[in-house]
């Protein structure tokens, strides 16, 4: 496995190699391992597979969780040796952003919507920091998976925008033994925290399991589900049209039932489609 950690130390690439990038934050865990398996998958036996790891500063709000977000380099060198990553690019924030930078992507459609209203800024960052490793590492094919659900429709319009040749690949969202969407954020969770965690899936596929069409009934499901864990406090659920993310007020075919729900201080996201 090579590793670079400047954007002039990336190896120029065989374009007759088909490329496949997996772009992380790191502190890798199971999940990382299905998209690093699928990218092998669609690289093929004679095509390359590039991992990244960048705790990109722009996706990060003001007084979050930057700072203490993990960075366990080795463990996540290691992880990627072991899954047969050919390039590993992990440079610093210096390498990737000037000091007086002022140059952004901005999406301004489906930005604002769910995640975007409660975390003003983030997918401007989460875009230009994707455009610039699109650029840096210039895959054939990049894989994301569906518990970003929003972050993915996002970077899918960016590539229609702005004419990337580039196939974008969706993984289902892999989840723990109780049904807890696997995130390297659920390593903030208090063992209490972790266990009431699990009615996130149970509030969702209630709502998939009743029957229900009516947006406010399956909102109301959800809820009520998500109020018996005595720890969580909701930030939103949200049935939308997955494409558009707009609300839709009853389950059509492509329906998206999406939440946010916080546990202390960490915010924990899941998602279902409906109809």
């Amino acid at each position: 496995m090579q590793i670079a950690t400047t954007i002039a130390n990336v190896p120029g690439r065989d374009r007759g190699k088909r490329r496949v990038l997996v772009p992380t934050m790191g502190a890798l865990h199971n999940a990382h391992g299905e998209l690093i398996r699928v990218a092998r998958e669609k690289a093929g036996k004679d095509g390359e597979v590039v991992a990244s790891i960048f705790v990109n500063p722009l996706q990060f709000e003001p007084g979050s969780d930057y700072e203490r977000y993990p960075r366990p380099e080795k463990e996540d060198e290691e992880f990627c040796r072991k899954a047969a990553v050919d390039l590993l690019f992990r440079p610093k924030a210096a390498e990737m952003y000037a000091d007086n930078r002022s140059v952004f992507v901005d999406e301004n459609s489906l930005s604002n919507l769910l995640e975007g209203k409660s975390r003003p800024g983030h997918f401007r960052g989460v875009s230009t920091v994707v455009a610039k490793l699109f650029n840096i590492l210039e895959p054939d094919v990049a894989v994301f998976g569906e518990k970003d659900f929003q972050q993915l429709a996002i970077i899918r319009r960016m590539v229609r925008d702005l004419n990337y040749k580039i196939d974008i690949v969706a993984v289902p969202t892999v989840r723990e033994n109780d049904g807890l969407a696997s995130s390297s954020r659920n390593a903030y969770l208090t063992p209490d925290e972790r266990k009431q965690a699990a009615v996130l899936r149970k509030a969702l596929l209630a709502a998939k399991k009743s029957g229900k069409k009516s947006a406010k009934e399956i909102l109301a499901l959800v809820r009520k589900t998500i109020s018996e864990a005595t720890l969580a406090r909701i930030d939103h659920v949200e049935l939308v049209n997955a494409e558009t993310l707009q609300p839709i007020e009853s389950v059509k075919p492509n329906a998206l039932l999406a939440l946010a729900v916080y546990f202390g201080k960490t915010r924990l996201i899941d998602n279902i489609l409906l109809g």
